[in-house]
Parts: structure tokens; C-alpha cells; sequence
């Protein structure tokens, strides 16, 4: 097993520890553990589990939560750059309604969406990044085939190694800075954007934000109040965002960049 596969399971199996819902599932489980021994921290435990499962699941909460982590959708004035950068965002495996093979996931499908758009804006080529970090088929070339096929227009590099947002970066810029690129726009989802910025930036590249799918605030509405698996899921990336953050700032401190 290489380190950045090491890494990467690493980090995979912290996350699933540490983010809800299996955080709050282990907690109630340590409760029901203890309950014969310590019966009163038993139900705090239990209890505590449950109301953090309730709110987490309240789309005013989790909308509120995801926008901490959140860079804010649309570029910044006057923003130019000389490159479209696309972050891959997973792949479904199997597809039966397009003959059983992989394709993207909706994250992907929402950036390339993003992505073409914005090379129809700007006319600068396009690059898409992500690997395999399960085996099987890289994200990268099937990006590339939708934006071509599906959104007719054209890619022109196409860095499929990558396991994580950090390998997006250090993969990708060799390729740009040989074609001369200095400055590119990033492309992912806003809450997911501020680790690929810090990355991209680390490797010498100047970065306008360009995201996708931000939650913006709204008026309440009795809805919000209700809990759904949707809002659990955007507490789950905001968690995961920072979570993300303090291992980037971990790994970054272990193998800094040489000067």
C-alpha cells in the first residue's frame, strides 16, 4: 500500500468515526454500554446522542452550519483568469440508464454544469482532476466525456491520479504551470471550495473562486423545523469540510512544500 493510499483510507476511516450520524449512533451505543454501571451518564449519553441526531437534522440548523464552511457562490468582480479547473465529486459505479456503466455523481454533474458554463463566459480551457480512490473506472476521463458529449464543450487536460482534494492540486499544477497558466478558476461546490483554494495556492497558482451549490439564506418557514435526512447530509459536509481543514493543516505540517 503507497502513503497517499494509507493517507487516504486513514482519513476515510477518521471521518466515519468522527462525523454524524456514526459519531452519534457510537455515543448512544457507549450509553447502552454503560447503562447497567453508571445508569445517569448512561441516559445523558443516550439522550445527548439523540437531541444532537434531532437538530442536526433541522434544515434551518444544518443551512445555518453549512454556510460557516461555505466560500460564497459567484466570482468575484472583475475576476479573470486563464484556466477552468473542475474538482471531481465522486462516481456512481453502475448506471443501468446509461447501458451499466459508471458515470458521475450529481456533486460532479453539479460542477461540470458550473464548469461549462463558465467556459462559455470566459472561452479558457478547461481541466478536470479526479482519480480512483475505490478502484475501478478514474473520474476524470468521465468528466471529460459529459462536458464533450453533453455540454459540447471541449476539455483540454485531463489529470485522473488524484485520490483527494490535496492530490487534485499538487497533480494538476505541473500540467497548467507547463502550459503557461498562472491563474485559474476553481470549480467545486461552496463548501467543499477553501481546502481546494489553500491547496491549488500552495502549488504557486493564483485561484478565483468559482462555486457551485451554496445554500443562501432564506426566509423561515415551518418546514425548517421539521428534520429530514437532506439537512443531516449538510450537516454531515459542513463537519466534514472542517473536519477536512484541521487533517489538511495536519498533513501540510507533516510534508510542507519545499522553500
Amino acid at each position: 500500500m503507497t502513503l497517499p493510499t494509507f493517507l487516504f483510507g486513514l482519513g476515510k476511516l477518521l471521518g466515519i468515526i468522527v462525523l454524524p450520524p456514526w459519531s452519534l449512533i457510537l455515543l448512544a451505543l457507549l450509553g447502552l454500554w454503560l447503562l447497567p454501571r453508571r445508569p445517569r451518564l448512561a441516559r445523558g449519553l443516550i439522550g445527548g446522542g439523540l437531541a444532537l441526531l434531532l437538530v442536526l437534522s433541522l434544515p434551518w440548523f444544518s443551512g445555518w452550519l453549512l454556510r460557516l464552511v461555505e466560500t460564497p457562490c459567484g466570482l468575484p468582480a472583475n475576476a479573470t483568469a486563464e484556466a477552468i479547473v473542475i474538482l471531481g465529486g465522486g462516481v456512481r459505479r453502475n448506471s443501468p440508464e446509461y447501458g451499466g456503466g459508471p458515470t458521475v455523481s450529481p456533486w460532479a454533474l453539479e460542477r461540470l454544469r458550473y464548469g461549462a458554463q463558465l467556459h462559455r463566459q470566459t472561452g479558457v480551457p478547461i481541466l478536470v482532476t479526479g482519480g480512483a480512490p475505490v478502484g475501478g473506472v478514474a473520474e476524470a476521463p468521465l468528466m471529460r466525456q459529459i462536458l464533450e458529449s453533453e455540454f459540447a464543450v471541449p476539455v483540454r487536460w485531463v489529470e485522473d491520479r488524484s485520490l483527494t482534494t490535496r492530490e487534485n492540486a499538487r497533480n494538476s499544477a505541473p500540467m497548467l504551470k507547463v502550459a503557461g497558466i498562472r491563474r485559474i478558476y476553481l470549480v467545486s461546490h461552496g463548501w467543499h471550495l477553501s481546502r481546494g483554494i489553500t491547496e491549488f495556492a500552495r502549488q504557486g497558482l493564483q485561484v478565483v473562486p468559482a462555486a457551485t451549490g451554496c445554500e443562501p439564506p432564506a426566509p423561515l418557514v415551518w418546514l425548517d423545523l421539521l428534520p429530514n435526512t437532506q439537512a443531516l447530509a449538510m450537516s454531515y459536509w459542513a463537519f466534514h469540510e472542517g473536519l477536512g481543514r484541521l487533517w489538511y493543516r495536519l498533513l501540510n505540517w507533516l510534508d510542507p512544500l519545499p522553500t
